[in-house]
């Protein structure tokens, strides 16, 4: 399927408006979400940012540019995920993608279960683990790559690094498949990762906590969905829509699949290779220093792209995504 520069314009147009949905976003959220459609311009309107902000454009005139029922139902899936970046849907956001489903014209029972699927990523265990077969294993071609001289760990555990690699190699495969639940799944990942480095140096973490720290270290997560999303879309990526529906045999054909894969193994390596000295180091760091270490290690993680490119494309190739959602139902232990 390809979607029409029209059909691309509304889809990206409804998943701000979810963003925008819980009235809760703050000035550097909203910064970030137009800087990422300010360098998109030249494949979305210019207009479209600032048209949605000013309620120039609605739900009802967006939907009124899906001409194809393939394009609606991805409009209503990516919008879950952008309502479920930062957690399970409030009553704001559930009023919307009510509103949204209904203007869509979509089956009640499909729309029913695209958001439940949402919510259960967005409250996946902190405590389950991924499993063994899914990113980084014993097969991986390549070591990992210690680059922690300048903030040397107080405390080091030499599980982490590939913990953070692992991580790092599955979102990078995650986003090169064509399902939506795909991407949705990668700030879950993230969370799950750092609550598992914060467990290994004597740190019980929740969400609430991690939350506070994405936060300081500045990582949008709503801006982080929407922008995966947005270079899909750029690509007009889609071949199946509902992700639980179909294995993730196949890549995404995009020319934004592979930016997009950079970008969500780059700051999974980062935010992982922050968490990994901030909790060291008995969580001492400012929120100033956070920030700059994760700005390095953004760098550090474009660079070793192509070094696990091959493991990030097999990863791809073997995960299934309904897995993501099995171990969400059924935890070990």
């Amino acid at each position: 399927m390809t979607l029409t520069s029209k059909e691309r314009d509304a889809v990206a147009s409804i998943c701000l408006m979810a963003a925008f949905s819980d009235g809760n976003k703050d000035a550097s959220e909203r910064d970030r979400l137009k800087q990422i459609f300010e360098s998109l311009e030249s494949e979305f309107s210019p207009a479209l940012y600032g048209d949605v902000l000013m309620g120039k454009q609605t739900i009802e005139s967006a939907t009124g540019a899906l001409e194809s029922p393939m394009a609606r139902l991805l409009a209503y899936e990516m919008a879950v995920g952008v309502c479920d970046a930062d957690g399970r849907t409030g009553p704001e956001e559930q009023a919307f993608l009510g509103r949204l489903q209904q203007a869509l014209d979509l089956d009640s029972g499909l729309a029913r279960d695209i958001a439940m699927d949402g919510d259960e990523l967005a409250s996946m265990p902190l405590s389950q683990e991924v499993p063994h077969d899914m990113g980084y294993s014993s097969k991986t071609s390549h070591e990992p790559i210690n680059m922690q001289q300048e903030a040397s760990p107080l405390r080091d555990d030499p599980s982490v690094d590939p913990l953070i690699l692992k991580f790092a190699i599955l979102n990078g495969g995650l986003e090169l498949l064509p399902q939506s639940l795909a991407s949705m799944a990668i700030v879950p990942l993230q969370m799950k990762m750092v609550y598992q480095i914060g467990a290994k140096y004597g740190y019980q973490l929740d969400q609430g906590h991690i939350k506070d720290f994405l936060a300081v270290v500045g990582v949008g997560m709503t801006s982080q969905v929407l922008e995966n999303y947005a270079r899909k879309l750029v690509g007009s990526f889609v071949k199946k829509a509902v992700g639980k529906k179909k294995k993730g045999k196949k890549f995404a054909k995009a020319a934004g699949a592979a930016t997009g894969m950079a970008m969500s193994f780059a700051t999974t390596y980062a935010l992982g290779h922050v968490a990994r000295v901030y909790y060291s180091r008995g969580r001492k760091l400012t929120p100033d220093a956070l920030k700059r270490l994760y700005t390095e290690r953004i760098e550090q993680g474009k660079n070793l792209v192509g070094t696990y490119r091959s493991d990030i494309e097999a990863s791809a190739r073997t995960t299934d995504v309904n897995s993501l959602l099995s171990m969400i139902r059924n935890p070990v232990g």
